[in-house]
């Protein structure tokens, strides 16, 4: 991940991952935006993920899966975009334990920037028991990130810094158990090349056409000040829940038939042309 911290050795066997942690009372709870209310109950233990807006305001979410694969609960809706729209996500701890998430935008680590698999190897943010702990944006400093914004496709950060359009319009949250008493170890880490940046003009040539009209992205928006302390976890080889988020704009939702939208029909007492139409098959002149 690039940055190294050293701690007393104990087993060399076992190498410890270097994880970010939101620096304690910088996000308060009570600054989080109300979260879209969903139908099912959340049980204790899961951690629940919610888009929200910085105008204080909701967006539309649509439950679409919800299953087991194997031992990791997937939960899959819809989201309702807004363009140019900030926004936040917001992940709240119902457990009693602290847990990592890995969080990718558009496939890429908000973090590192790097393509997402999901993996318990990636860049993640560990969130404490019972804790809330809001998100904005790309990470690029130890005090700094660069906000998340709905815009268009060619203007997201995945297309124009990485021509990568492979997971666009998706939230991506995997949440990961810490391994029970984690020995701290000496850990040295080669700093790894990031992916090069693309020119925009590439990236907007390796879009495609449809892909870049009707979908929504998430753009890297303006520097916002965001502490962070970097801590040790070692998280479990496999998630225990993802959550896929699709945030598509609300006419493409509405073609889609996830969005069920009213036709708007004119008045007929109300409504007029301007003028009288002729009979068909009369002559124009």
């Amino acid at each position: 991940m690039g940055w190294m911290q050293k701690i007393k050795p104990e087993r060399k066997e076992k190498k410890m991952r270097n994880i970010f942690m939101i620096v304690l009372g910088i996000f308060l709870a009570a600054t989080v935006a109300p979260a879209h209310a969903m139908s099912r109950v959340i049980p204790s233990g899961e951690v629940s993920v919610e888009v929200v807006s910085d105008s204080g305001s909701t967006f539309q979410s649509i439950p679409h899966k919800d299953f087991w694969q194997s031992n990791t609960h997937v939960i899959k809706k819809f989201l309702e975009a807004r363009k140019d729209e900030n926004y936040g996500i917001v992940i709240k701890n119902h457990s009693s334990e602290r847990v990592g998430v890995v969080i990718a935008v558009d496939g890429r680590n908000i973090i590192t920037g790097k393509r997402s698999e999901l993996k318990n190897n990636e860049g993640m943010y560990v969130v404490h028991a019972y804790d809330t702990v809001r998100y904005t944006g790309w990470r690029t400093g130890q005090d700094k990130v660069h906000r998340f914004y709905f815009t268009d496709v060619a203007d997201s950060y995945s297309v124009r810094t990485f021509s990568d359009s492979s997971a666009m319009g998706v939230i991506a949250v995997a949440v990961y158990r810490e391994k029970q008493k984690p020995q701290p170890v000496w850990e040295q880490r080669k700093e790894e090349k990031a992916d090069s940046p693309a020119p925009s003009a590439r990236a907007s040539k390796s879009a495609d056409k449809a892909l870049v009209r009707e979908n929504a992205g998430t753009g890297f928006g303006d520097a916002h000040y965001s502490p962070v302390i970097t801590v040790q976890f070692d998280p479990e080889r496999k998630p225990i829940q993802k959550n896929l988020i699709k945030y598509e704009w609300r006419d493409v939702l509405c073609k889609k038939r996830i969005l069920l939208c009213s036709q708007e029909y004119g008045n007929r007492l109300w409504d007029e042309d301007r003028y009288a139409p002729n009979p068909p098959g009369y002559p124009k002149n």
